[in-house]
């Protein structure tokens, strides 16, 4: 394997290797153009069997140790397809006892220009239908499930962090569900272009070099294999630019700061117990010790943990901003590193989502008498309740509050009776549009 053993020296060896999604989905591209030639009469039989059970093997991560060139090497992925094709040719060669050629026959009809490309669309398209979606299905699930369990728990709303009008616990994990649910929607509609594969365009788009039927002939097998339903790119769009991806890549960090914000929001209603917020218990963060000087202490584990897989999503998607850019004319510079980060974000998301599901969502009880104690103490709460007692009676509350007690005291000590109270602090008047008068 000669260019296997060679380029290493002029890559980088930073031990990034190539995720497992994109070695399978090489092993489907090899596996596909095999079947095609040799149905259109190019390639040897025998030699396209071998080649075959060879991807196969690959597809399969039989032979992974031996793909081992590093993430950082040309930017349009020759690198990687040049292992893959030595890796094949030698293994085709065993298995049919004939000399398999790297180039000759696993690479005939192919460029690493539509290749690659279409590798990493596939190797982000399955990852997503297998492993994302499913985890964004989960978590919305448990958010509406949950959210109608809590529908009726009043809590204070906050604004800049300040005391605002009473909302629901319900109403909240609602609104995280709507924002996960629209995102899923733009997942499934962007995943469509992804699913446009750029194969048999070869070098520069023309398809050079290539059978006349090739892509018809090789599409119809990747879908055999894949039952994704990939269909044919315009082949110079595909091979020019990723932006298919960046777009993808975008709906992830869309979805990673709305994971940020929903963990930030758990944990500062599990903040406390004493001296802070401490509206909700997470009784599967207590499995763990939070301090190792603090015996007994418990921390918001699950939620500090999706923030980190959030910073990192992000992050990653501002460098396949940056990779998307790479390349001039006929080709994109970037593959590699984008098709690794794609299905990187696809891991760190999927896990993120699934273990807040079922540890946070699932897991949260609330402190439903301190929410409501919390909700009446608001002083926002004045400003309502002012045309029902009064503006001077409203002030004299207001300076009350300021003193820390709640409008159920204050009101008590004004004169109202417990009947009287209950009326006008009738809070589940106040989570729904409506004017309140005398």
């Amino acid at each position: 394997m000669k260019y296997t053993e060679s380029a290493p020296k002029l890559f980088m060896n930073t031990g990034t290797k190539f995720h497992r999604s994109l070695i399978f989905a090489m092993g489907v591209v090899k596996y596909s153009c095999a079947r095609a030639n040799a149905t259109l009469g190019i390639l040897d039989q025998q030699i396209g069997k071998a080649i075959e059970q060879a991807s196969m093997e690959l597809m399969e991560g039989k032979l992974d140790d031996k793909i081992v060139l590093d993430v950082f090497q040309t930017g349009s992925g020759t690198g990687l397809n040049m292992n893959v094709n030595e890796v094949l040719a030698e293994r085709s060669s065993q298995i049919s006892g004939l000399k398999v050629h790297p180039n000759d026959h696993v690479n005939m009809s192919q460029s690493s220009n539509d290749t690659v490309p279409t590798a990493i669309r596939i190797g982000a398209v399955k990852q997503v239908q297998d492993k994302l979606i499913p985890a964004l299905e989960g978590i919305i699930s448990s958010l509406r499930e949950t959210g109608d369990k809590y529908s009726s728990v009043i809590k204070s709303g906050r604004t800049h962090l300040r005391d605002a009008m009473p909302v629901t616990l319900g109403q909240e994990l609602h609104a995280y569900a709507d924002a996960l649910s629209h995102d899923l929607n733009m997942l499934k509609t962007v995943l469509e272009y992804v699913k446009e594969i750029p194969l048999g365009g070869t070098a520069v788009g023309t398809g050079v070099n290539s059978h006349p039927k090739f892509r018809e002939t090789v599409i119809t097998v990747i879908n055999q294999v894949t039952g994704l339903g990939f269909t044919l790119a315009n082949p110079f769009r595909g091979l020019r630019f990723l932006t298919d991806l960046l777009t993808l890549s975008g709906i992830m960090r869309t979805i990673a700061v709305e994971l940020y914000r929903m963990a930030q929001d758990f944990r500062l209603m599990f903040s406390g117990p004493m001296t802070a917020i401490g509206e909700i218990d997470l009784p599967t963060q207590e499995e763990i010790a939070g301090s190792s000087i603090m015996p007994g202490k418990t921390n918001p584990v699950t939620a500090e943990a999706s923030m980190l897989i959030a910073a990192q999503v992000v992050g990653l998607d501002q460098a396949n901003q940056f990779a998307s850019n790479l390349g001039e004319f006929e080709l994109a510079m970037g593959v590699p590193l984008i098709g690794q980060n794609v299905v990187t974000q696809v891991d760190l998301l999927s896990e993120g989502l699934n273990k807040f599901s079922s540890l946070l969502v699932k897991g949260m009880v609330p402190n439903q008498e301190k929410m409501k104690r919390y909700a009446e103490s608001s002083p926002a709460l004045v400003t309502v309740i002012s045309p029902i007692v009064g503006y001077d009676k409203a002030s004299q509350i207001g300076k009350m509050l300021n003193r820390g007690m709640s409008i159920r005291e204050a009101l008590k000590e004004l004169g109202f009776s417990d009947k009287q109270i209950d009326d006008i602090l009738d809070l589940s008047k106040l989570i729904k549009p409506g004017i309140q008068t005398k």
